[in-house]
């Protein structure tokens, strides 16, 4: 049924049916998660040969005790594998603790409280901001509303971020001063940048505050359900456009070895790593270096990684093949609904009717199943149109994602019927 072509009394029953529906479902207390892209035990379990993989022998290659302080930027291992991740030489690379979150965090602070490459530091503008594609990341949202950094959406399409806009605001407002992008399976759409966004991202620093940074957040780098899905190098475009300053790159081991305990990485301009190094000198003496040296071990080259990430794939894949299954089933023949079929990264972007996601997510969590709350993948948490969802398949085991993603196709239908039920009522 066509919610837009269906009669009062049309509508009424069907809210009588799946009301019915949705209180049996309450009947049975769930107690179901999908929030957040946590890996599942499944996937942890193949990295659990990182537990003694040293055999008591601490020394990387060249001799240095890993068991000791020191090492500021890593590795040289470790930097290796992230400059394969990131496909960018091992010396533009410092490798870090588990967090790629961490090292962004310290790069907005750099940026804000000393600036880059001797720019201006943020702080001292009247008002910076930072670009945000949406629906984004909440985590990067949340580190600009900590300090204070003005927040403007940028509405994304099936090529990344809107440039003709991006480009526009960069124009207009020198104090624009950042992007957040992630580039390949964007969080939550799933979106890869094309090359021409990427080109058109390379190309900013020609028109933008001098001190102006994209955070690129390559988190999904390694991310494939199945084929291989290319990113163009945005620091060969940058070379293009001599613009290499610009550009901030991010990756980790995170949802690649054990999500806790991985290694995070930053790439970046040797003018922009020196900038990151003199705040890191102060605040640490050295990452974990141990876990490090374990990591290099385990994933011996490249083509290990690779090999490693196709086993995680086939965890990945059913389950997003389940929520896509559900929607399709679901959701396919009526207008209640749109979404993205990834082919990577972590999550399944949803938008409901306008007005409506907020609804769907307080009807799934009363009947046991919790969402990541609507407006989370905006800026401030304020959705303009209540209707993005962003649905994290990873974590539960997929018996109870199937349950979930029942409930959840359940609760749009309903949310919608009632959306569309008080309309006809005011309308008269």
């Amino acid at each position: 049924m066509q919610i837009e072509s269906a009669s009062f009394d049309q509508l009424a029953e069907w809210e009588k049916e799946l009301s019915s529906h949705y209180e049996r479902i309450r009947q049975h207390e769930l107690n179901l998660d999908i929030t957040r892209g946590k890996p599942s035990t499944e996937q942890l379990n193949l990295s659990d040969k990182l537990d003694g993989i040293l055999c008591n022998d601490y020394r990387a290659a060249g001799g240095t005790d890993t068991r000791n302080y020191g090492g500021l930027i890593g590795l040289t291992s470790a930097r290796e594998l992230g400059a394969d991740m990131l496909q960018v030489p091992t010396e533009e690379v410092i490798a870090a603790g588990n967090s790629s979150l961490t090292l962004m965090y310290h790069a907005v602070l750099t940026g804000y409280l000393f600036g880059f490459a001797g720019n201006t530091p943020w702080r001292e503008l009247k008002a910076p901001k930072f670009l945000c594609p949406v629906p984004g990341y909440d985590r990067h949202f949340s580190i600009c509303a900590q300090l204070g950094i003005g927040m403007v959406s940028i509405p994304m399409n099936d090529q990344g971020p809107n440039m003709d806009l991006v480009e526009k605001y960069i124009r207009e407002d020198n104090e624009i001063i950042g992007i957040w992008c992630v580039p390949k399976y964007s969080n939550p759409s799933g979106i890869t940048y094309s090359d021409e966004t990427v080109e058109r991202l390379a190309q900013l620093g020609q028109i933008a505050n001098p001190g102006f940074r994209i955070f690129w957040d390559n988190a999904y780098a390694v991310h494939d359900l199945g084929h291989y899905v290319s990113l163009a190098s945005i620091r060969a475009a940058t070379l293009e456009n001599d613009t290499v300053d610009s550009v901030l790159q991010f990756a980790s081991t995170s949802k690649v070895s054990h999500a806790g305990a991985g290694v995070a990485f930053v790439s970046a301009s040797s003018a922009n790593l020196q900038s990151l190094q003199q705040q890191m000198q102060t605040m640490t003496i050295g990452p974990d270096k141990v876990n490090q040296l374990r990591h290099s071990r385990f994933f011996t080259e490249f083509t290990t990684l690779k090999e490693h990430m196709r086993k995680h794939a086939n965890i990945l894949k059913p389950k997003f093949d389940c929520v896509l299954e559900h929607l399709h089933n679901g959701l396919a023949e009526m207008d209640l609904g749109q979404w993205e079929k990834p082919q990577g990264g972590y999550f399944v972007s949803f938008n409901t009717r306008k007005g409506c996601a907020k609804a769907v997510v307080k009807l799934a969590a009363e009947a046991g199943v919790k969402l990541t709350p609507a407006g989370a993948t905006f800026p401030y948490g304020k959705d303009p149109e209540d209707s993005n969802i962003r649905i994290a398949p990873s974590f539960p085991p997929l018996e109870e994602l199937d349950t979930a993603m029942s409930v959840f196709v359940l609760c749009v239908k309903l949310a919608s019927v009632r959306q569309k039920l008080e309309q006809q009522r005011k309308a008269g």
